[in-house]
């Protein structure tokens, strides 16, 4: 078993929205193939994957130093004892030279890279994602994820009446949980928003079913601000309200907002994380981390970082990844974590699941194509075996 060659290629995301501090309209998407030497039904089997959703790609990175490295690698440099290739290994070989903290993009970009060796070894072992990450710690995949539709960004000239349409169509899909955007607009404006969302997902019964996310918007005291703002509103959390790696915010924050926080997602490595659970006053029980393993060394990083939790008195049921996408829901399911993000409608070709996933009082099956199932989603596909060997 050894990797034959690697290829990339920048994929543009079809999005016009923002949230409120980030336009997507230009941002760019990583696509990896990782081809080995092994032939099923006559052809190469090859592991796809991708950088997450919402920023730009990693072309310089992966061309320029982590694909050679890879390609000039020994073969059994990137095999386990038992001849496997190893993900774990292919991160290292990956990050050789690299210096210690500095993580932005590369993490990125070689999350992309160890994902799809976790690609790879499912496929030549005919079974999903999900299942060959469970396997190797130990566990059984869930088969049956929680999920929550994220979306309520700002579009050009929508009013709350356009929110309440779009929960509206979630809940028709299956959905129970919902996430929206705040920190775009004035307070007034968002708690109107907020409210809408609430209201309208208030139909399928009481208790909290949106949460609000304002991507690092905030200082301290617009964040308490909002905090006190919405303290009446019943709400799944509190999401980034502040600068992600201002910890000493998010510890005062949490002395004053009585209802779960969430934060995570711009954390790229278990030293973040291990800042965050020491200085960052989350609390267990309560608050909600956020990392994604596509941004953060891929599932071999995102083991560290649960480490880092776990070790600390938080439950990895607290993750519920950043992402969108097929790549997310298999870690979830293979890692055992919270719940699931998913995108039904933004972000394409890579938001969602495969096309025929049904969504049944807020969950989805786990797909059952081999690798990350990107099989079953046709536009991604299409983008994906563009990538020839």
């Amino acid at each position: 078993m050894r990797i034959v060659n690697i290829l990339h290629k920048r994929l543009p995301l079809r999005s016009n929205i923002a949230n409120a501090l980030v336009n997507f309209s230009e941002h760019t998407v990583s696509l990896v193939a990782m081809v080995s030497d092994q032939v099923r039904n006559g052809r190469p089997v090859i592991g796809y994957a991708f950088d997450s959703i919402g920023r730009y790609d990693q072309e310089g990175i992966l061309n320029g130093r982590m694909i050679p490295r890879l390609l000039k690698a020994l073969p059994d440099a990137l095999l386990d004892e038992a001849g496997k290739l190893s993900p774990a290994r292919v991160l290292q070989t990956a990050m050789q030279n690299e210096k210690p903290g500095g993580h932005g993009d590369r993490a990125h970009a070689a999350a992309a890279l160890e994902l799809a060796a976790w690609d790879l070894i499912a496929k030549l072992d005919d079974v999903p994602a999900a299942v060959a990450i469970a396997r190797q710690c130990g566990r059984e995949a869930d088969t049956r994820i929680g999920v929550y539709a994220a979306g309520g960004y700002y579009y050009p000239g929508e009013d709350v009446a356009g929110l309440r349409r779009e929960v509206e169509c979630h809940i028709e899909r299956g959905f129970t949980r919902f996430k929206i955007k705040i920190g775009g607009a004035p307070l007034g404006q968002d708690l109107e928003r907020a409210q809408t969302a609430v209201d309208t997902a208030a139909t399928l019964g009481d208790g909290a079913r949106v949460a609000v996310d304002a991507n690092g918007r905030f200082d301290l005291d617009q964040a308490i601000a909002y905090g006190r703002a919405m303290s009446g509103l019943p709400l799944m959390w509190y999401e980034e309200p502040c600068d992600p790696l201002d910890y000493a915010s998010n510890s005062e924050l949490a002395k004053h907002y009585r209802g779960a926080l969430a934060t995570g997602e711009n954390l790229f490595s278990a030293q973040d994380v291990r800042n965050l659970v020491l200085f960052g006053g989350m609390r267990p029980g309560l608050d909600i981390f956020q990392m994604d393993s596509g941004l953060s060394y891929g599932v071999t990083g995102y083991l560290r970082m649960l480490h880092e939790m776990e070790t600390r008195g938080f439950s990895r049921r607290a993750a519920f990844p950043h992402g969108g996408q097929l790549l997310a829901l298999h870690v979830v399911a293979g890692l055992g974590l919270g719940g699931c993000e998913v995108y039904p409608d933004i972000f394409q070709p890579l938001g969602g699941f495969g096309d025929d996933a049904r969504v049944e009082d807020g969950h989805v099956a786990l797909p059952s194509l081999p690798g990350f199932g990107f099989e079953g989603k046709a536009e991604l596909w299409q983008e994906l075996t563009a990538l020839k060997p």
